[in-house]
């Protein structure tokens, strides 16, 4: 009988709750792989990241499998914020990984990919922890575009109380928006707070 395969949402499912009113949770320090990049949602420079992100992932993954250690590829997140004053998003997108995948889990998959001739941006993916702790999380149902009201009902939650937001915005992805239209997206919305 083969052994279980790990699936880091159940074994962490307080983390991802998906409550529809903000509510508090707190996030333990996570590993993620990880890709950085400026420009539109979308647009070609996040596409291709998400492809190498992807690419790595389930290299990495295949290659855990064959030695013995299956994991589910974890959802697709995303950290969003804006520098100075500029108008264009920065991102960070990422996949959650077991603990037990290393730097040179990574390094060896980024040469096979390059070996097949995958694109190069495959080599600017990284192996990142997150220690995000309490955070005012909830589920956005509907298009990426209409989350400043639910961004909004999770500020005032923090507000009373007596916290308010500070890092990053963070997105995990429960739906794939080319295959499901755009009213019907389920994004679970997490914001650090102190």
């Amino acid at each position: 009988m083969a052994p279980a395969k790990l699936d880091l949402y159940a074994e962490h499912r307080g983390e991802y709750v998906a409550p529809r009113e903000p509510a508090l949770v707190d996030v333990g320090p996570a590993r993620y792989l990880a890709i950085t990049g400026h420009g539109r949602p979308g647009g070609p420079e996040f596409t291709a990241a998400v492809g190498a992100l992807y690419n790595v992932s389930f290299t990495i993954k295949m290659a855990s499998k064959a030695a013995g250690s299956d994991y589910a590829v974890s959802k697709l997140e995303g950290l969003w914020w804006k520098e100075g004053s500029s108008v264009e998003w920065s991102w960070q997108l990422l996949i959650r990984i077991p603990e037990f995948i290393t730097k040179k889990h990574l390094a060896e998959a980024v040469a096979r990919l390059l070996e097949r001739k995958k694109d190069e941006v495959v080599s600017q993916v990284t192996l990142e922890t997150l220690d995000e702790g309490k955070c005012v999380q909830v589920l956005h149902v509907g298009p990426y575009t209409a989350e400043q009201s639910t961004i909004a009902r999770m500020r005032a939650f923090a507000k009373q109380q007596g916290l308010s937001f500070k890092g990053r915005h963070h997105e995990i992805y429960l739906s794939d928006p080319r295959r499901i239209e755009a009213e019907k997206l389920r994004t679970i919305l997490r914001q650090p707070v102190a």
